[in-house]
């Protein structure tokens, strides 16, 4: 062999060396797992020799770009332990399932029995969980059954001082989460406290417990949760320290608390989601009580294009609710119907929040001292609740929203005595039944201290007849107009079934949306809507209601 030749292979070695290490290093190893023809003391890295269990993926350190594979139609029990690993923003650490030849299932299923977690990301960045299933139902762990310990089918912690990001969940499937073995029962005493005193299930949750720690670009979509003890997916940081999340594309059904939950949360976007059955309580084991979605303590969250249906439980347990704390929340877009405790509930010390564009069916139909209830339900409520001295809400925008309430609810309504800086405008009130105002249920805001409601802008909202918002109120609106909107399907459960047909009573007939007087700010992302929620444009002066003709 010639030099020439020689220097030709020894150099085409070293690119293809080159090219090993690169391809390596960036896109990492393959481990496969498969809990019948695997074994531990495999190197894994092959899919004729996987690995066997969870424990054995807990053990290994994984680099940027490594994919940990499970076979499906599997069943793995125990949890999976990812913590302290580091991938790439181009390179992630994915967890996922892979196919084998005549399995009709398509993910592996991980039965984290007895196990606190299904899935644990602790202290972890770029990491991406797809196709999986997960549950977790019951058998006690061994620790105490109190308010912090708790089962979730995904949870995900940070507890160091450093930034944390690019977590990512996709089609992931978790359902029977529970903390307890079926057969406990709660006393009634524990649904009436702020999120309950004993250890639950959780679908998934992300926790900063961290001061100074960040966690940051979250994403979870195309992923179904269903039938937890307790919250199906949650946000929580005590400081503000959960920043840029992504919610969307997910199904949230039969939680035993709120559907979707988010506290310390700064920048948000929750769309295209739907939430049924909320605050269930057809199992012992649930909480019995929660909202489709409700935020607190956060900042600039949008919340959009959203179906919220059928929350139940004695307090709460609205559509959407805002608590106290927050500020430039919009929700906008959404559908919300037969939710027990109504549709727009904001509480106090909220800044610039607002419900415009949404549909609202038959929400509120909660009636206190019934069936253990201790709120009334209702369509609109501006609560000055924040713990401590009431305060605001301040600067709530409610617009061109569309409500229907069939003739045997009674729409309930509540302003609190402090809120200052209030807009009601464009909306269609179609209440075919009594309306009257309710106590705010934390107190009476009629009888108790004195009425300090300012800057109120209500004006230009359509009413099926008088009385409908109730005539010996405070506030009024200076400028009704009273007509049937003759909705194409009244108390139909789609949004086409509230586009009016009577023409002349809502085209054009809405104000152009202006900050309130005492307002610099209105909302950040703008008061000016381009489109109603079926995507129309919005030509001329807006329309009444939701839906732009």
């Amino acid at each position: 062999m010639s030099k020439i030749h020689l220097l030709i292979m020894t150099l085409r070695k070293i690119t293809q060396l080159t090219l090993f290490l690169f391809t390596t290093l960036l896109f990492g190893e393959t481990y496969y797992v498969n809990p019948t023809y695997g074994n531990d003391s495999y190197k894994g890295t092959s899919i004729l020799k996987p690995w066997k269990t969870l424990e054995r993926i807990n053990k290994h350190d994984f680099k940027k770009g490594d994919h940990i594979l499970l076979a499906s139609g599997y069943e793995y029990k125990g949890s999976i332990i990812l913590k302290n690993e580091i991938g790439s923003k181009e390179a992630p650490i994915k967890l996922s399932s892979y196919v084998l030849e005549n399995i009709l299932q398509q993910k592996a299923y991980i039965n984290a029995k007895g196990y606190l977690n299904g899935i644990l990301i602790e202290n972890s960045s770029h990491i991406e969980v797809e196709n999986v299933e997960i549950t977790a139902n019951g058998t006690l762990s061994p620790v105490t059954n109190n308010k912090k310990s708790m089962r979730c089918g995904i949870l995900v912690l940070v507890t160091d001082a450093n930034t944390h990001q690019n977590i990512v969940l996709n089609d992931v499937y978790v359902h029977n989460v529970f903390f307890n073995d079926k057969g406990l029962k709660r006393g009634k005493e524990e649904v009436k406290t702020a999120n309950g005193t004993q250890s639950y299930g959780w679908g998934i949750r992300f926790i900063n417990n961290s001061k100074e720690g960040i966690l940051k670009n979250l994403v979870v979509k195309n992923t179904v949760i269903e039938n937890v003890a307790h919250t199906g997916l949650k946000f929580t940081s005590k400081s503000r320290r959960i920043f840029d999340l992504k919610v969307y594309n997910n199904q949230v059904q039969e939680t035993g608390g709120p559907g979707m939950q988010m506290s310390g949360v700064h920048d948000g976007h929750v769309y295209q989601n739907y939430i049924n059955k909320s605050g269930s309580n057809d199992d012992s084991r649930k909480w019995g009580r929660g909202s489709g979605l409700w935020t607190w303590g956060s900042k600039n969250v949008l919340i959009e294009k959203n179906t919220f249906m059928n929350a139940h439980g004695p307090g709460d347990s609205a559509g959407v609710h805002i608590d106290f704390n927050c500020s430039d929340i919009v929700v906008q877009y959404n559908f919300s119907a037969d939710n027990a405790g109504g549709f727009c509930e904001i509480l106090g010390n909220n800044y610039n929040c607002s419900y415009r564009y949404n549909i609202s069916v038959n929400d509120g139909y909660r009636i206190k001292d019934q069936d253990g209830a201790f709120q009334e339900g209702k369509i609109f409520w501006l609560s000055g609740f924040c713990k401590g001295e009431r305060r605001g809400p301040y600067n709530s925008y409610f617009y061109n929203n569309t409500i229907y309430v069939k003739n045997d609810i009674v729409a309930k309504i509540a302003v609190d005595r402090v809120s200052n800086g209030v807009l009601i405008a464009n909306n269609i009130f179609y209440i075919e039944g009594e309306s009257k105002i309710v106590k705010g249920d934390q107190y009476n805001p009629e009888t108790e201290g004195e009425w300090k409601v300012k800057d109120v802008f209500f004006k230009n909202n359509a009413f099926l007849k008088v009385e409908n918002w109730p005539p010996n109120y405070r506030i009024q609106d200076e400028d009704p107009i009273i007509g049937n909107p003759q909705f194409m399907n009244k108390g139909g459960k789609s949004i086409t079934d509230y586009i009016p047909q009577n023409i002349k009573l809502v085209k054009d007939r809405g104000v152009v949306i202006q900050p309130l007087t005492n307002d610099s700010i209105g909302l950040k992302i703008g008061l000016k809507v381009m489109h109603d929620i079926l995507g129309n444009k919005i030509k001329n002066q807006p329309d009444l209601g939701a839906i732009e003709l």
